[in-house]
């Protein structure tokens, strides 16, 4: 994955915590009690501005990450390249699901510039992949104009994020990032972030480092 196109998350899959995510189907996901209601976190000031999360609003965003996904420096890995309707099924499934996926635009001085996807990662599959932890969290990001590239803002966004993560959501100790290990460029955004490398992981059509910022060491990395 380039600079440009970033990706963070942790992941879990047992039947308890799918039971218990089941309690909060039907409520608004963005608010939802999985991730500590992301539509209420507040902005963060970064060097680059004045950035905040957004939930994504179908009628209002689908056109723009459509053609995003479209991007081919993003379909590579994001793989969702094709008609509006491609994306909008890949949105309305976390829009439409028990709340454990949260997905957003990355707002910076008021402009529109990424996409992010914040997960409860204990409670989705990839769990199965590495030693999960209770209210593990993660992210998946990409930059989405391509003047917004290759400014240094991965690293700065990914540790505005994830900061925003531990300062909201108090039982999570640690987020996670799982970017393709080919990718040098994309890990190298995560140490910059203050993310240190876990472990490799074999991952559904990947090679994976499992990267973790650690609630413990943020304030050292």
């Amino acid at each position: 994955m380039p600079p440009e196109v970033l990706a963070l998350f942790a992941e879990g899959a047992t039947e308890e915590p799918t039971r218990e995510a089941a309690r909060y189907r039907g409520e608004d996901r963005a608010t939802s009690g999985l991730l500590d209601r992301v539509a209420s976190w507040p902005s963060a000031d970064t060097p680059g501005g004045q950035f905040r999360l957004v939930p994504v609003d179908l009628g209002r965003d689908l056109e723009t990450i459509t053609r995003w996904m479209n991007d081919p420096a993003v379909a590579e890995f994001w793989e969702l390249a094709g008609e509006q309707g491609v994306t909008e099924a890949h949105l309305r499934a976390q829009l439409d699901g028990d709340g454990r996926s949260a997905p957003c635009l990355g707002v910076l001085d008021g402009a529109a510039m990424s996409y992010w996807e914040i997960y409860r990662a204990d409670l989705d599959p990839v769990a199965r992949y590495y030693p999960a932890r209770p209210h593990d969290t993660g992210l998946h990001l990409l930059i989405g104009g391509v003047g917004d590239r290759a400014r240094g803002l991965g690293g700065m966004l990914l540790r505005a994020v994830s900061d925003l993560v531990l300062d909201h959501r108090p039982a999570c100790a640690r987020v996670i990032a799982e970017p393709d290990l080919r990718n040098t460029p994309s890990v190298a955004a995560f140490l910059a972030a203050g993310f240190r490398l876990s472990a490799e992981v074999e991952l559904p059509g990947k090679r994976a480092a499992l990267m973790i910022r650690d609630r413990a060491l943020r304030d050292r990395m």
